[in-house]
């Protein structure tokens, strides 16, 4: 009585070269890719300081956690080091503005 057995191909190592980069290079790529953005927050308090530019109320350094950075076109990548697409807004301006957006799209989206 024979078996007969399925050959299955052998899985590659994730450690293994496909395409000429390794799981370790990709995530190398992906880490410096993000790496510039990622103090964003900080960069946007040091030019635009402790204000909330929504409603102007003035935080101390204690209190900034209640300082957000809100990306002005919505696009979360689109960090330039100029601080152009960036506004701090305190958590409760931050939640209005974009309550509002989503209002206005429910809105527009009811009188079609």
């Amino acid at each position: 009585m024979a078996h007969n057995r399925q050959r299955f191909p052998r899985k590659k190592h994730p450690r293994e070269k496909e395409g000429g980069k390794s799981v370790e290079d990709i995530v190398k790529e992906l880490r410096q890719a993000g790496a510039p953005s990622s103090d964003y927050r900080e960069r946007s308090l040091s030019i635009h300081g402790l204000i909330c530019a929504k409603c102007g109320r003035e935080f101390e350094y204690k209190d900034r956690h209640l300082l957000t950075v809100h990306h002005r076109d919505g696009n979360h990548r689109n960090n330039p080091p100029d601080g152009s697409n960036w506004e701090n807004l305190c958590i409760y301006c931050h939640e209005d503005e974009h309550s509002r957006g989503m209002l206005g799209d429910y809105l527009r989206t009811k009188a079609k």
